[in-house]
This record gives structure tokens, sequence and C-alpha cells, in this order.
């Protein structure tokens, strides 16, 4: 309040039309509150976000993220349950293959994920590793993944989720000696 009083009397001192330094007077307290709810509120997921974050079982992750390959036009294999060798999808074509492992957690994905999926790879016949998942990665799963070349997409990148599966999937060009 007093700040809006200060700003007020500012105004007036400064020449501003009386009904001008009255309507500064009661907006000025107002403004923090509506700058931090500015900010709150575009840090806060959306329905659409929410829904993948906090709402799908862990099968029904693996499905979006399959969902989301099929979308880019290559082809996806969901693996069975058990025997995945740590492998939940396969995505694209020989020699070109993803394998990708989805993790849906209420917590920061740690290394066990990486090692899984970049273990699994050679057994399912793919030359491409990466981990998908509603949460976000500890840092030393971010610096095991960095050294082996997996390819790491959290919840705040899940809206560019379908132009990772597109890179990953192109063939390797060649490089000129």
């Amino acid at each position: 309040m007093a700040l809006g009083v200060a700003a007020g009397a500012c105004a007036y001192l400064l020449g501003v039309p009386g009904w001008w330094c009255v309507v500064l007077a009661a907006v000025t307290p107002l403004l923090p509150r509506f700058l931090t709810a500015i900010v709150v509120g575009a840090a806060t997921p959306g329905e659409r976000e929410r829904a993948v974050r906090d709402e799908m079982s862990g099968t029904e992750f693996e499905d979006y993220v399959a969902r989301i390959a099929r979308s880019v036009g290559v082809p996806v294999i969901m693996t069975p349950l058990s025997g995945d060798w740590g492998v939940d999808l396969i995505v694209g074509h020989r020699p070109h293959r993803l394998a990708v492992q989805c993790k849906r957690q209420s917590r920061p994905v740690g290394t066990g994920a990486v090692q899984e999926v970049v273990a699994g790879a050679p057994m399912q016949d793919c030359t491409r590793t990466m981990v998908v998942t509603n949460h976000q990665f500890t840092p030393a799963a971010r610096k095991l993944a960095e050294l082996h070349g997996c390819a790491l997409v959290g919840g705040a990148e899940l809206p560019r989720l379908r132009s990772t599966i597109r890179r990953l999937t192109q063939p390797i060009e060649p490089t000129s000696t």
C-alpha cells in the first residue's frame, strides 16, 4: 500500500494529471503479484503436458512414445515385457535402428536406465540408443549417456521427441577423408 501511495505522489510531483496519479497508486501494489503470477503460470505445465507426465502408467507411457515414433513414419517394434534386454522399443530400419528405454517415474532417472539400453541395444540389433522419461535425469546418468552416445529426452524435452527420433533414425552421413 505504501508503495502505491509513493508511486502516486511521485507521479503528481512529475506533473501527471491527478486522476492518473490515483490509478497509478491503485495499480502499483498489484504489480508484484501480477508479475509473480506470470512467471508461475509460464512454468506450470498445461493440461496436455500434465496428462503425459502425471496420469499415465509405465505401459501407457511406452505406447505414447511408440505413437510419436510411428508419426515420424518409421516402424516401431514393442518388445515383450520380459526378456527385452532393457530395450522397450525398437525404432527404425536396419542398420540404423534405435533402441529406446521408456521410464515413467516420479523421481529423476539414474544410470541404470542408460546402462540397460546401452547393453541391450546390440542384443536387439540396434546401433543407436535413447532413454525417454516424463521426469529428468541425474547428473551421473547424463554423464554416462554422453560417454556412450545415448540420447536423453526428459520431461521438458518431450515436445521435441518427434524431431529427436527423426534425427536419430536417419542414416549416418559418411565423412570424407
